[in-house]
């Protein structure tokens, strides 16, 4: 049935609307269906491929990696929450401000970071050789990557259960204490069962990222599922069983999101009582003031300032040693290029898929919008892989140009604009743009001054998000772009493969600038 204020298209429009998005969501699709199609072409090798130790080895050390990092920024991020929402805290509001932006840190920047403070050639290494120490501990293999990850993934479990502690009803641990529990009791018996969803909603997110991570293990060398699909891709003459090997992943993927559903369960956790949204009394941390601020501290220190101070160290050390930066410049210029024309198209395509979602819904618009969000929930290497497949075999006219790259991109991110604009849309009365028609406008310049000025902050927000998110894909623009074409994360990863932190340093720093840039574009276009 058409919502309220989609009477106003004609059959044809509406039509064309419905025929508009389920092309584009067709589009969407193609990655993991020519990947499905690659991989059924194995034979009676993808059996063998499987069951054999080495692949085995890829799936254990994938899921050690998953789960560790998943637990120890719950470890992380569950105090930190509490410390900042429930506490009497100094300077909550500006801890929660540093204790969130390691998330615009990628993980190949903080990866980079790690190796050039500890590893062989590192700062580390330079300032304890005049005492006679020659050779570290290696931060290689699984401690770096889940040292480097956990860092600059906690913060999606630390916003998750800040909502959900400012969401809570005080009324059920108030309960609790007239009972004559502790608080420590009330913590464990009644507030943590009900930060239940916010905790799994946050882990998954933590828990997909590191999956399909690629920057951070293949800088620290450990052989989980991305990298061991990058090797197999680059040494292998017949790449179908990289594709097997990606489905693999894909499937990994698929029982993550479908263990955080059953793990949430049928429970429901709304507030018990039906009055005002009342905010818990602060609880004053007395003697444990001091160690609370260390904790804080500590973790700012580890996931901010180290790696910001590392990397400005060795861009001063390249500046000393004459490195030249020209060839940031062009990889600037690329990124930038590159991640506009991602914004641009992904916008352009979430409009008509968003518009049909929440204007007209039905079991045709439903299915096309969840249908458009299967590519977010692809890993990087894995769109990248498919379409090179597709590429070299049946559009080689597209096979390693811009357009191919941006596809990716716009595969990847567009959920994350649709997502911003179909919220925009259900919040915008569709009143508005009847009233629009009843006063005599047509509908385009309904749509010109009604419809797209009231979605303007959502647009401006969603191209940001896609903006800031393509800068920093790193797979997909190792293996699709055209020949000679850099940007700053491949600048990054590929100076850091090589030991040449001074190189990395400048791309790295003008990346988080960029970033940053970014966050502020989209927070205040929140606030509008």
């Amino acid at each position: 049935m058409d919502a309220p204020g989609g009477s106003h298209l004609p059959s044809r429009a509406r039509l064309l609307l419905h025929i508009s998005a389920g092309v584009i969501t067709g589009l969407m699709l193609l990655p993991l269906l020519y990947l499905l199609f690659r991989a059924a072409g194995v034979g009676p090798a993808a059996l063998e491929l499987i069951l054999r130790p080495r692949t085995g080895q890829v799936i254990w050390n994938s899921s050690v990696l998953t789960l560790g990092v998943t637990a120890l920024s719950l470890l992380i991020a569950l105090p930190l929450a509490w410390l900042t929402v429930r506490t009497d805290l100094p300077g909550r509001k500006i801890w929660t401000v540093l204790l969130t932006l390691p998330l615009v840190i990628p993980s190949y920047v903080g990866g980079f970071a790690l190796v050039a403070m500890m590893g062989p050639k590192g700062i580390l290494q330079s300032w304890l050789a005049p005492l006679g120490v020659e050779r570290l501990p290696s931060i290689y293999g699984l401690p770096g990557a889940l040292w480097a990850l956990t860092l600059f993934t906690y913060p999606y479990l630390f916003l998750s259960i800040r909502a959900g502690l400012r969401n809570q009803d005080p009324a059920l641990e108030e309960a609790a204490n007239s009972l004559g529990h502790s608080r420590w009791v009330t913590f464990w018996r009644v507030t943590l069962p009900t930060l239940r969803p916010a905790i799994t909603s946050g882990a998954l997110l933590v828990a997909l990222y590191t999956l399909s991570d690629f920057g951070a293990v293949s800088l620290l060398r450990f052989n989980s599922f991305t990298r061991a699909i990058y090797v197999q891709y680059l040494s292998s003459f017949d790449r179908s069983l990289a594709a097997l090997l990606s489905l693999i992943l894909v499937l990994m993927t698929v029982a993550l999101l479908y263990s955080e559903r059953a793990i949430q369960g049928r429970a429901r956790y709304y507030r018990a009582s039906a009055g005002s949204n009342r905010r818990a009394k602060r609880v004053r941390l007395g003697r444990w003031r001091i160690p609370a601020l260390l904790l804080v501290i500590g973790v700012v220190a580890a996931a901010l300032l180290v790696p910001v101070g590392v990397v400005t160290y060795w861009l001063v050390q390249g500046i000393q040693a004459g490195e030249s930066f020209a060839p940031m410049w062009r990889a600037t210029l690329n990124t930038v290029q590159a991640g506009m024309l991602a914004a641009l198209a992904a916008t352009l395509l979430a409009l008509p898929v968003a518009y049909l979602s929440s204007r007209f819904p039905s079991r045709y618009a439903a299915l096309i919008s969840q249908a458009a969000y299967i590519g977010y929930g692809l890993p990087g290497i894995v769109v990248a892989l498919s379409l090179v497949f597709f590429g070299a075999n049946y559009a080689t006219i597209f096979y390693q140009t811009l357009g191919m790259l941006v596809f990716a991109y716009v595969v990847r991110f567009m959920p994350q604009a649709m997502g911003i604009l179909r919220t925009n849309l259900l919040q915008t009365s569709p009143r508005l743009e009847e009233a629009a028609r009843g006063l005599g406008l047509n509908r385009r310049q309904v749509l010109g001054r009604v419809t797209l000025p009231l979605l303007r902050p959502g647009i401006l927000a969603g191209a940001a998000l896609v903006f800031l998110t393509t800068i920093k894909e790193l797979p997909a623009t190792l293996l699709l772009g055209p020949t000679g074409f850099t940007t700053l994360a491949t600048q990054i990863w590929s100076a850091t493969d090589e030991a040449f932190f001074a190189r990395a340093a400048a791309p790295a720093l003008l990346l988080l600038a960029v970033s940053a840039t970014s966050i502020v574009i989209i927070l205040g276009q929140e606030k509008k």
